[in-house]
């Protein structure tokens, strides 16, 4: 369940960021502090892009930035940051992102349905409206625990 991936610690609200990089290292920074994912898994998200291209750049404005496994995944977590002001990752076709979720997965099959209850939330427009006006990590735990 989702609910069971994310905590208040991995939430971040309104972070400025000068580009991309600098966006994924934010919103990944929570996950790293909290002992979820090491500092290699952020360096294999942002190489991955350099060499593949945004491809977790999902839909309009949203980016589920992941790596592999063994890039430096100690425990399975979502991450949720929204950016101040939204920034171009080289989708044409859902850029520019303002929010950005951060998956550390510890396998192929563990985070599925904590990522299938995203899907659901992520099709809902009511989700955005609260992210973009929640003001702290635990009003949005809140609204997560009351799905």
């Amino acid at each position: 369940m989702l609910k069971n991936m994310i905590s208040q610690e991995l939430i971040t609200l309104n972070v400025e960021a000068t580009d991309w990089e600098d966006a994924i290292r934010k919103a990944a920074t929570p996950l790293v502090e909290q002992g979820k994912i090491k500092e290699s898994y952020v360096d294999g998200i942002i190489r991955a892009v350099h060499e593949i291209g945004p491809y977790f750049v999902l839909t309009k404005h949203v980016a589920l930035a992941h790596s592999r496994p063994e890039d430096g995944v100690i425990a399975g977590a979502i991450g949720i940051a929204t950016l101040a002001t939204p920034i171009e990752f080289g989708n044409e076709d859902n850029d520019p992102v303002k929010y950005i979720f951060t998956l550390s997965a510890v396998d192929n099959n563990a985070h599925l349905e904590a990522l299938s209850d995203l899907a659901g939330l992520l099709e809902q427009q009511e989700f955005y409206d609260f992210l973009d006006n929640a003001k702290s990590p635990e009003e949005v735990m809140n609204y997560i625990n009351a799905i």
